[in-house]
């Protein structure tokens, strides 16, 4: 039986304690002085191997930005994914709808976890957001968090199918976006992509359309064609006409034929190339970049034209020469599925170097409205069928051969009547104006022609 008789009286465990303590401080005195610290720190390390526990868990961090400001396309299939993945017992999460959107979406607030099962397995993750005082930007990142013997499981089956099913919902809820660049935080801003226009209510030559289509399906088709010739999978083409011919039109129908985004890359924001370089390289797989009115930066020094006097006390300058080679060179060979497009009004004003063959692969003239276009624009706008033959389409398709009105003065026109014969009417009257003040301006030309020929004759 225990009694209080046989327990050490608090004088002697105090006695026993100092002595320990001594013998403890005079052996640390004894290793400090015959021992290196190199080999004392060994020794510790050796030992923490036995006596000390080592952690089981493994936790991997997935950040939302790489090297360079790079798009981390892990993040974003993660992001994806979890958000299907939230479980009603959440505390706080974050959410979100566009105006053009029907249902809101949810999404992880910082700090939230979710669980998953993958095969039996359960796996942990958690959403972090810091705010860094250096750059004073946000920065988030997704943990995953398991068993530390999963590892190679984990990064060969489940990372890939967390990919793969974020694509399958990426598919499925697939939402078109317009990014354009934000000067302040050298980052791309994007909104939905609701431009109304399709192949289908494109307004331009049948032939032309579907050529442009072909080209199209077949550069999506020819992945393993590049890869095997060794050439970076992208393709350039360029729009040129005059204005409301319908170049930024064309822009939307392909991006919606594809179901690429489309970058909008405004040089005259772009402070330097180290800065187009940065943003070239956020833009993702499967998009479209786009540099409208190209002929206003002609004026720009190529790297064989000398500097000004103010450019060369080192201020970075945008060259022709440095854009085309970041877009041929590096944004080319960072990704894949990559279409950048040029629109211009002025060919004649391009630098030969920007319409080499192997830049812009296809050009694509819009010019004035046709009668296919007019047509099609009769169907969007009036409800006619391409099939059906108004009494007024002969008199139409005298009118309107050659340059007369763009689409978009043609449907300016169409717009001004729901009533379908006093809206061509309406159209026939401004083709008779249009034709009548070409004529009037052809032969005030010739005459100024003939009264330079007399003069030079005298």
């Amino acid at each position: 039986m225990f009694s209080l008789r046989n327990f050490p009286s608090l004088a002697s465990i105090f006695s026993a304690y100092a002595s320990m303590s001594g013998y403890v401080m005079m052996i640390k005195q004894f290793v400090e002085m015959t021992i290196p610290p190199p080999l004392q720190n060994y020794i510790i390390t050796y030992l923490n191997c036995y006596f000390v526990s080592t952690p089981s868990t493994l936790t991997l961090i997935i950040e939302s930005q790489i090297k360079n400001g790079m798009c981390n396309e892990l993040y974003e299939a993660a992001q994806v994914y979890l958000s299907t993945k939230i479980n009603r017992d959440a505390s706080r999460l974050r959410i979100s709808r566009h105006h053009s959107e029907k249902n809101v979406k949810l999404y992880l607030s910082n700090g939230e976890h979710v669980s998953d099962v993958y095969q039996g397995i359960e796996l942990k993750w958690r959403f972090i957001v810091v705010n860094s005082e250096k750059s004073n930007m946000v920065d988030e990142c997704f943990e995953l968090s398991f068993e530390k013997k999963l590892r190679d499981f984990v990064l060969n089956s489940y990372v890939p199918y967390v990919e793969r099913k974020a694509k399958v919902i990426n598919d499925e809820r697939r939402i078109l976006k317009m990014h354009s660049y934000c000067n302040r935080s050298l980052t791309w801003q994007s909104v939905k992509l609701e431009h109304p226009t399709t192949f289908e209510t494109m307004a331009m030559n049948k032939e032309l359309k579907r050529s442009v289509v072909e080209d199209l399906d077949k550069f999506i088709k020819r992945k393993d064609f590049y890869k095997r010739v060794g050439k970076a999978w992208k393709r350039g083409y360029l729009l040129y006409g005059p204005h409301g011919t319908g170049k930024t039109s064309l822009v939307a129908a392909m991006a919606k034929h594809l179901k690429f985004d489309i970058y909008d890359l405004q040089l005259a924001s772009v402070k330097g190339e180290a800065d187009l370089r940065r943003l070239l390289l956020r833009t993702k797989n499967s998009s479209i970049l786009v540099v409208e009115d190209i002929d206003c930066f002609m004026d720009l020094p190529t790297r064989l034209q000398p500097m000004s006097h103010d450019d060369s006390k080192g201020t970075e300058t945008l060259t022709l020469t440095g854009i085309l080679n970041c877009i041929d060179g590096l944004w080319s060979s960072c990704g894949d599925e990559r279409i950048v497009i040029f629109t211009t009004n002025h060919k004649e004003r391009l630098d030969p170097e920007l319409l080499r063959p192997g830049r812009m692969d296809m050009h694509i003239h819009m010019g004035h409205c046709c009668f296919d276009g007019f047509k099609t624009l009769a169907s969007n706008y009036l409800g006619l069928s391409h099939d059906e033959n108004h009494y007024l389409y002969p008199e139409i398709k005298r009118l309107i051969s050659g340059e007369v009105l763009t689409p978009a003065q043609v449907s300016e026109e169409l717009m001004k009547n729901e009533d379908i014969d006093m809206a061509l009417e309406g159209l026939v009257r401004a083709l008779k104006k249009k034709r009548a003040e070409q004529e009037k301006y052809d032969d005030d030309i010739k005459k100024n022609m003939e009264k330079l020929e007399e003069g030079e004759e005298t």
